[in-house]
């Protein structure tokens, strides 16, 4: 018996933080999570499985139209003609409460049960499926605990939308741990809702796909499925099945060793080409992260935009139009010996140890934070004052880090070897 196991398709979910310019891909990235389901349902009849499993997420959210519903029976109505199931539980993002359309789904298609946890037996393979659909966006509840006891003599698997036991940069929904699912007794479970795919453990077998395409910048790297093979009740082999059409990647160029603007072009290109033959074929979207002492520091700090533009004709060229600039973030320095300046006995030398001694002092940097960082942090927008990623600024770990950045700035243009010299 074989199957695959997928979770967090976001079908229609758009990518994010992409800019249009001239000579971006934007017509290999529209529709990118369509295009992966795609490929997903083209393995599933390229591999012959005999079941495919989703761990929920299979929709971003309430559909503005019918279409994206009509889009998911049209793929799985491919399966249906070749006999292969489907089963799937709702997540976060396509909770029974959060969808307002429905579709009749095809009789290969079990959408298990939001009030309590199900089973499906499907006698032709063998294989027994237990489960519990998302009733609402914020379950908190651990939902494995109450899924019911293996089916004998059938492959059982538990299919669960799931943070475990917490996973950083998600939400801590249905949470559960290890020992709870391995005290279940079967045979795999296939989770879903941590978009990095993980193989959690093999004793029983615990794993996390992934999300089938990556939608922004930190979802890099390949995106797809699992498959897996099973023989007389136990796992033989897993695969991990490649299913996304664009590509998240970073490159990163120190500027130390690149003495002008042409070689950190040459650089970047030679770095594009070689993401870009690593994804087999796929639109590549890079961030370029250009760091690093040099004398190079002065033309990318007075002309951040041309360098920019000029990064972004330079990947044009290198992959024929196949590579999105996503961003390109510029965090050099001049070249100086700032341990040098420290040791100097004028200003300079007294502001850098100033800065040093604040740095390291956690009670001078609180105070800081509470007299003059304060209003500047309210005053930010939502987006950067709440969630993971936000930008702390009246913490005294942040301010230690945006004194050591401000350090080698500030005494280059004192010095009249920064960009305003």
């Amino acid at each position: 018996m074989r199957f695959l196991h997928a979770a967090d398709l976001h079908i229609d979910s758009p990518l994010r933080g992409l800019d249009r310019y001239e000579g971006a891909p934007v017509d290999d990235v529209r529709g990118a999570t369509r295009r992966a389901f795609e490929n997903l349902i083209a393995t599933a009849l390229r591999e012959r499985v005999d079941l495919v499993v989703i761990g929920g997420d299979l929709y971003d959210g309430d559909w503005p139209d019918h279409n994206t519903g009509l889009f998911f029976v049209k793929g799985v109505t491919q399966l249906a003609e070749e006999g292969i199931p489907v089963a799937i539980v709702r997540g976060n993002h396509d909770a029974a409460s959060k969808l307002t359309k429905s579709l009749r789904l095809p009789r290969n298609v079990y959408l298990l049960n939001d009030a309590k946890p199900e089973t499906v037996v499907l006698d032709q393979i063998g294989v027994a499926v237990h489960g519990q659909s998302f009733a609402t966006p914020a379950v908190l509840d651990d939902l494995a605990f109450a899924y019911p006891a293996p089916i004998p003599d059938c492959f059982n698997i538990g299919l669960l939308h799931t943070s475990l036991n917490g996973r950083p940069g998600h939400d801590n929904y249905a949470p559960t741990t290890l020992s709870v699912l391995q005290g279940k007794g079967y045979d795999y479970w296939a989770l879903g809702h941590v978009h990095a795919a993980e193989i959690v453990s093999r004793e029983p077998w615990v794993v996390y796909p992934g999300n089938t395409q990556g939608r922004h910048i930190r979802e890099s790297g390949a995106k797809g499925c699992s498959l897996l093979s099973v023989e007389n009740g136990m796992v033989l082999e897993h695969q991990s099945i490649a299913l996304d059409v664009m590509r998240w990647e970073t490159l990163s160029l120190d500027i130390a060793e690149l003495p002008d603007l042409d070689a950190l072009l040459d650089a970047a290109t030679v770095g594009i080409r070689g993401r870009l033959a690593q994804a087999e074929g796929r639109t590549l979207a890079i961030r370029i992260q250009i760091s690093g002492n040099g004398p190079l520091h002065r033309i990318l700090a007075i002309q951040p935009e041309t360098v920019e533009q000029q990064l972004r004709s330079a990947a044009i060229e290198a992959s024929n139009a196949q590579v999105w600039i996503e961003k390109v973030e510029l965090t050099t320095h001049p070249q100086l010996d700032l341990e040098r300046v420290a040791e100097r006995d004028d200003p300079l030398g007294l502001l850098v140890r100033e800065l040093r001694g604040l740095a390291s002092d956690n009670a001078a940097r609180g105070v800081m934070a509470e007299a003059a960082i304060r209003d500047l942090q309210q005053k930010l927008p939502v987006e950067l004052r709440e969630g993971p990623h936000a930008l702390l600024l009246d913490t005294p770990d942040m301010l230690a880090d945006l004194l050591s950045e401000v350090e080698g700035e500030l005494i280059a243009r004192l010095s009249g070897e920064g960009a305003t010299s």
